[in-house]
C-alpha cells in the first residue's frame, strides 16, 4: 500500500491532523535537516499505525514536504481505520 503524506516540520509537538482527500497530514518536531523529518515520519507512522519501523519504506518526496511511503502488511482499509479522521 502506498500512503501519500503531508509533513510539516518544526512543530511543537507530533501529531496526525487529519486528512486531505488521499493525503494523510503530519506535523512532526523533526527539523528538515539530513533527512531528521524523514526518519521521524517513519518512526511516528509506525507507531501510529502498530507496526515495524522496516515496514515503512520513503519512496519518494526525501526533500519535500509531499512524501510518498511504502507500507508493507496493511491495505487500504487498515490504515485508514487505524489513523484518526478528523
Amino acid at each position: 500500500m502506498r500512503l501519500k503524506v503531508h509533513v510539516k516540520p518544526r512543530s511543537s509537538r507530533n501529531q496526525i491532523t487529519g486528512w486531505q482527500g488521499d493525503v494523510l497530514c503530519v506535523k512532526l518536531m523533526a527539523p528538515p535537516v539530513e533527512g531528521a523529518a524523514n526518519k521521524a515520519a517513519i518512526g511516528f507512522l509506525a507507531e501510529a499505525l502498530g507496526i515495524k519501523k522496516s515496514q515503512i519504506t520513503l519512496v519518494s518526496g526525501d526533500a519535500s514536504r509531499d512524501k510518498l511511503f511504502e507500507i508493507i502488511g496493511l491495505s487500504e482499509a487498515e490504515i485508514h481505520q487505524r489513523l484518526p479522521v478528523l
